[in-house]
């Protein structure tokens, strides 16, 4: 089976189990327990970060329940905590690996500008004080469309591991008080989008230097000399959310009686994340 699954990261350790923290996956797992009875393995299609949300996280796993496919939403949402709920569920093939079959994650970053930070937004958003040339934003995002080596933004990944992502789009707009920056691609290392962000960031505060264009910053970037690189410090997890997952031919519930199917797309699968 794979579920959908919306969640508020705030108070969890990113989705992937952990001993001695809370995660998301630990409490999926405990809720399919208490109503299978079974102990139950899941997968994610992305390992979000500690403090970082989903409102299209998708999870798959075996099981020998003889509930009604219908009845795990509601059953699962009754043991789940309030910042975690499971939007739908639908049957899958036995081959079907919700990280290694996606073809395409979507994620958002929101940025509030505001003079002073919103205590209801807290969570949610990243506050910037000054403002952002959102436009220059969006030109420097470019350079991360295409396929690119994304290893210098991605301090720590192995080195026997592909760094290669395909990067569909990269798109900055804003809305009222809040920037927005939307990326899609077969996937992302781990803090790529973050570390990616902060330079644009960096580029909307003006903060590169002035023999580089906005869109040079980000192939100076992507280099692996570090003198080339923009001093851009990571940003934090509360603004970044798993907005949507792919696949290729499959139909996944979006909701109470609504399906759709996924965008059929032919991505080699490089992802780890």
């Amino acid at each position: 089976m794979a579920l959908v699954v919306e969640y508020d990261g705030t108070d969890y350790k990113g989705f992937q189990l952990q001993s001695s923290q809370p995660t998301i996956q630990g409490e999926i797992e405990s809720a399919l327990t208490k109503f299978t009875g079974e102990a139950i393995r899941v997968r994610g299609a992305s390992r979000t970060d500690s403090g970082a949300h989903a409102k299209g996280q998708v999870v798959d796993f075996l099981t020998d329940s003889d509930h009604p496919l219908e009845s795990f939403p509601k059953a699962l949402n009754y043991y789940l905590p309030q910042d975690i709920k499971v939007q739908s569920a639908s049957q899958v093939s036995l081959e079907f690996h919700s990280r290694r079959s996606a073809t395409c994650r979507i994620y958002r970053y929101n940025i509030l500008v505001a003079p002073w930070p919103s205590p209801l937004r807290r969570t949610t958003h990243h506050w910037v004080r000054q403002e952002l040339n959102v436009p220059d934003m969006d030109q420097a995002a470019q350079g991360f469309v295409g396929i690119h080596d994304f290893r210098a933004l991605a301090v720590g990944h192995p080195k026997d591991k592909s760094a290669v992502r395909i990067v569909h789009h990269w798109n900055v707009w804003r809305e009222a008080d809040t920037i927005i920056i939307e990326c899609e691609a077969n996937g992302f290392l781990r803090h790529q989008i973050r570390k990616a962000n902060s330079i644009l960031v960096q580029v909307g505060l003006g903060n590169y230097p002035d023999s580089l264009s906005p869109e040079s910053v980000v192939s100076e970037c992507l280099k692996q000399e570090p003198a080339n690189w923009v001093k851009a410090p990571i940003l934090p997890p509360q603004g970044l959310c798993l907005m949507q997952v792919k696949y290729d031919d499959l139909v996944i519930q979006d909701g109470p009686g609504n399906s759709k199917e996924s965008d059929n797309r032919a991505i080699p699968n490089l992802a780890d994340s």
